[in-house]
């Protein structure tokens, strides 16, 4: 059983095939309509659409002036493109460590990190989960610093009743195949309600252009094309229901196997849309060869925390919280096709796996 699968139906197909007859593949329809619709889904203003979640990130940065001798609070325990586009603009990873109970970043050890070279705030919303948001929205306001949600992991989570992206002052989604939602491929999106910089960052995913000869702004081709905005259409029509879904295997999986090891808990402020599953265990890597020798997939988000990785150059950062949970984190299959019967299947097999 694999980690993930993604949904394709006819009228995916259809919507696919109709680019094709229609001979304009960029820079089209679908895009501006999509944009529309993923905005709105947010409860946001405005969204512009790019080739992927790094390049959601890394615009946003570019769109915020970030540079040398700029600091960006993130998370080590995520995916390294929330930290790398910064770096990649010359700016310093401040890493602060997590909650043990949701893997976000722990507010309460946010506070220390702020100096005045703080640019921006990077919560994440590790596996689905939201961030505690109000107080990093808080220290974010004292310090006049932005917010930029990695929501790359949570399409359709909600904090307090509101719309994961729409609680920062902007916001990054990715539709990488394995995601809540995708775009057949590599495909991000940026969602803001301020107009300026939604503009600007328009501007810089096109070669920074105004018209197709002038230029305006040093920007990148970054650029969602006609294809995965036309699928993108169509798969946001069923998030919904795929949440629910998720939701609906994720309160069997904690009833069956909440005597046997670790499962994810849901804050009581929090909708938790389960990008993928992830419990805990001490004997991580037995069960895991263990479920392999069953037909189960499983994985480890993330092994390497961020702070550790050689191309990010932080070796003296300590995060004894991050560091102790990477040892112990399993995420098995997850997804909205998995049938009751392939639940208790990967159940069964972890029970016994773990004795």
């Amino acid at each position: 059983m694999n980690l993930s699968e993604m949904y394709i139906d006819d009228e995916i197909k259809k919507a696919v095939n109709a680019v094709l007859d229609s001979g304009q593949y960029v820079k089209g329809k679908n895009l501006t309509a999509f944009e529309a619709e993923f905005a709105a889904y947010c409860n946001s203003k405005y969204a512009i659409g790019v080739n992927s979640g790094t390049s959601a990130m890394l615009l946003t940065m570019m769109a915020l002036g970030v540079a040398r001798g700029d600091e960006v609070i993130v998370p080590s325990h995520t995916f390294i493109a929330t930290a790398s586009p910064a770096k990649f603009l010359g700016a310093t990873p401040v890493y602060v460590d997590i909650d043990p109970v949701n893997y976000n970043l722990d507010p309460e050890k946010l506070e220390e990190a702020i100096t005045p070279s703080t640019k921006a705030i990077i919560p994440v919303h590790l596996y689905g989960h939201p961030a505690d948001m109000d107080p990093i929205m808080q220290v974010a306001k004292e310090h006049e610093v932005h917010v930029v949600e990695d929501a790359c992991q949570a399409h359709g989570a909600e904090y307090k009743g509101k719309s994961t992206g729409s609680i920062g002052n902007f916001a990054v989604f990715s539709f990488f195949p394995s995601k809540n939602m995708t775009v057949g491929g590599d495909g991000g999106m940026v969602v803001t309600d301020d107009k300026e910089i939604a503009h600007k960052m328009s501007m810089l995913r096109d070669h920074g252009r105004t018209d197709k000869y002038l230029h305006e702004l040093l920007g990148l081709n970054l650029r969602m094309s006609e294809i995965p905005a036309a699928i993108g259409r169509q798969q946001l029509k069923h998030l919904p229901q795929w949440v629910e879904r998720r939701r609906q295997i994720a309160s069997m999986y904690n009833d069956l196997l909440e005597d046997t090891v670790t499962v994810p808990k849901e804050a009581d402020w929090a909708k938790h849309a389960y990008y993928v599953y992830t419990l805990q265990t001490s004997n991580r890597d037995a069960l895991r060869e263990y479920l392999h020798s069953k037909g189960v997939s499983t994985g480890v988000y993330y092994p390497v925390p961020v702070h550790r990785q050689p191309c990010m150059e932080a070796p003296k950062v300590t995060l004894p919280v991050t560091d102790e949970c990477v040892k112990n984190i399993l995420s098995i299959p997850m997804h909205p096709k998995l049938t009751d019967e392939q639940v208790h299947y990967i159940a069964d097999n972890i029970k016994r796996g773990v004795k």
